[in-house]
């Protein structure tokens, strides 16, 4: 069995990538069903990119699709008070913001977190 290049590693990563930002960005249309998916794919896919730049997509998504849920449920039980409704708005604002910022630096080639010194 022959190692993959780490270029050919990076390029299927990144391709995973693309492909998990498009899955949470629709999500919000399809009743999350495709945000599912994607937090899988993460699971499943974040080790090939283990010590590159791109390690920073794989968990900012994950941190995104958690965060994102628990806010989510939290406003789902609030919904019998009218601050569930602010809550999900602002849920779903913040999870767009994240997938757009994430998205953008992919493209740009950036990871998402600064380098610790």
């Amino acid at each position: 069995m022959t190692a993959i290049p780490d270029a050919a590693r990076e390029n299927e990563a990144k391709t995973w990538l693309q492909v998990t930002y498009a899955l949470y960005a629709v999500s919000p249309f399809v009743a999350g069903p495709t945000a599912l998916v994607a937090i899988i794919i993460n699971y499943v896919k974040r080790g090939d990119a283990a010590g590159t730049w791109l390690a920073s997509h794989y968990r900012w998504q994950m941190r995104t699709f958690w965060f994102g849920l628990l806010w989510g449920v939290l406003g789902l039980f609030a919904l019998i008070f009218i601050v569930g409704y602010f809550i999900l708005v602002a849920d779903g604002v913040w999870m767009l913001y994240r997938v757009i910022k994430g998205w953008i630096y992919l493209n740009d080639g950036k990871a998402m977190y600064a380098a610790s010194p």
